[in-house]
């Protein structure tokens, strides 16, 4: 009786008992949280979850449907809508990497507790600066059914705590630390590799810094003089960007990107108007006149052979009624033709609309334009325009590492097209008293373009959408309008006239039972809570 207990114990472990697993087979799991993953329930977290949704925020693209509730600036009440970041960090990450950190560290695995840590840096500051006030002190009290809420900058100082208790990790050599363990782990991100992961822990930092570039005492305070020296010690090559990969290419045996067209999750989405003028030369205040070799790789081309987009209010209504000529309507991502079409295939595919990826997660052109706008706030506007090239280059050449696929013959990036886009004075100011926020914080926008929706969202609502450059006064992103109130109003009527500034929790877990709490933040009772501005953002 005795031995037969033994075996069913062990066969039929208690689902509500502590189970320890080695920490190797927790860590991928943890790693498709960055982007996208699925619950046993059904339900999606990640990264790419909610930039379907926020990308329509800042224009990177809007639907196909006319007064779409995004488009025009909404979010949503009685959904788990723009809850993937919450989900990924709290529910894919959450315990999860908690018991990296925990087992990692019984077990000497000094590696696996600094990715653990890093992660966890990484999510605690995309998570705040998506919701504003969120569960930190006791996000993972398993005594309590309701939480408090704690503030973004004590989420910020948690953020750079822990990415320094990272980088101590990670710079451990001694116990059980195994690269080669960690990169079978790490297969589809860092690949194991501490000096990326380390990088990565930097890229964080610099982040951290660079986004309370609006505030009154950014200088004062050394934030710029921290976002330059971090972004410094991040990524430099494109060898040593963080990227998202995914397991199957063309099957629906793997796991394909959310953006790829076997998952066929953004078929009613087009690129919007904005980024398609912007590298097309038709933005009537930046980089006019200028066609950009770029847009071959992250653009979809119409009929016509030419970029353009939607309207995120408007979707395709205003190509359909007569306004605009059908054969300007973009294709879908996968670049089929068809007007309304919902579908691709993956040999249409290119860019990070591909099934395998790769996603950037952090890329080295990213911390040039970090280092650029840092200079610039501080006045030093040579050694921005020098951060500024350097950063619109990297693009350009990380394109070409990653992104060769599906561009028609003689649209490719070569030495010649990329050095004379470079060279024009539309792009690049002859000289650095030239040289402009505007500049700057622009190609940053197409640098980013289709992945760094998250991150474009936060420079975006620093600078109020509309703001100005505090330097020269003028609009920071110039041809830039968000959804107008006048003469017919398109801007969602539950905003008060208000932009969105930030996301509601997650319907599912909040809603439910933390009422009292999202009471007290006038989130459960407000319905232009999504227009609270972030303390980011504020001076």
């Amino acid at each position: 009786m005795s031995s037969c207990k033994k075996k069913i114990d062990e066969a039929y472990l208690n689902p509500n008992a502590p189970v320890r697993v080695p920490i190797e087979t927790i860590l991928p799991g943890v790693i498709g949280g960055f982007t996208a993953f699925n619950a046993a329930s059904g339900s999606n977290f990640g990264l790419q979850i909610d930039d379907v949704l926020l990308g329509r925020y800042i224009q990177y693209w809007g639907s196909t449907t006319n007064g779409e509730n995004y488009g025009s600036m909404g979010g949503t009440v009685g959904s788990d809508n723009t809850g993937g970041i919450w989900g990924a960090v709290y529910y894919g990450h959450g315990q999860n990497v908690n018991r990296i950190i925990e087992w990692g560290t019984e077990e000497q695995k000094w590696d696996f507790v600094g990715v653990g840590l890093a992660i966890r840096a990484w999510g605690w500051l995309e998570l705040t600066n998506q919701y504003g006030d969120a569960i930190l002190k006791e996000a993972f009290n398993t005594s309590l059914t309701q939480f408090h809420y704690d503030t973004q900058p004590e989420f910020y100082d948690s953020c750079r705590a822990i990415c320094f208790r990272a980088l101590s990790y990670l710079n451990r050599t001694d116990g059980n630390v195994n690269p080669a363990k960690l990169a079978e782990s790490d297969f589809y991100f860092n690949k194991g590799d501490l000096n990326k992961w380390k990088k990565f822990v930097y890229g964080t930092l610099a982040r951290s810094y660079i986004d309370l570039s609006s505030k009154a005492n950014f200088i004062t305070a050394h934030y710029a003089d921290s976002a330059i020296k971090y972004a410094g010690l991040a990524m430099t090559t494109n060898a040593e960007n963080s990227m998202a990969t995914f397991s199957s290419a063309n099957s629906s045996n793997g796991f394909n990107s959310y953006f790829g067209p076997t998952r066929s999750n953004i078929g009613t989405i087009r690129q919007g108007s904005y980024i398609a003028n912007l590298m097309s030369g038709r933005n009537d205040s930046a980089f006019t006149g200028v066609n950009d070799p770029r847009a071959w790789y992250m653009l979809s081309e119409n009929a016509n052979g030419t970029f353009r987009g939607v309207t995120p209010w408007l979707g395709v209504t205003e190509y359909l009624n007569g306004a605009t000529p059908t054969n300007d309507y973009p294709k879908n991502f996968w670049r089929n033709p068809s007007v309304i079409a919902t579908t691709g295939t993956e040999d249409s595919a290119r860019y990070v609309y591909q099934n395998k990826g790769p996603w950037p997660i952090m890329t080295a052109s990213e911390m040039q334009f970090i280092i650029a706008e840092a200079y610039y706030r501080l006045g030093d506007k040579t050694k921005a325009r020098d951060a500024y090239i350097n950063g619109i280059n990297l693009d350009f050449d990380l394109l070409k590492i990653y992104y060769e696929k599906a561009i028609p013959v003689g649209r490719s990036i070569t030495a010649a097209n990329q050095t004379a886009y470079v060279s024009s004075p539309a792009v690049v100011p002859p000289t650095a008293a030239g040289l402009t926020l505007t500049h700057i914080m622009l190609q940053k926008y197409i640098a980013l373009y289709g992945w760094g929706t998250h991150q474009t969202w936060t420079d975006m609502r620093k600078y109020h959408y509309t703001g100005p450059d505090p330097l020269t006064g003028n609009k920071v992103y110039v041809g830039f309008n968000p959804p107008p109130t006048t003469p017919i109003n398109y801007l969602i009527s539950t905003n008060n006239g208000k932009y969105v500034y930030r996301s509601r929790p997650r319907y599912n877990s909040e809603y439910l039972y933390n009422v009292p709490e999202l009471t007290r933040l006038g989130a459960y009772q407000n319905l232009d809570y999504i227009t609270y501005e972030c303390w980011f953002s504020q001076p």
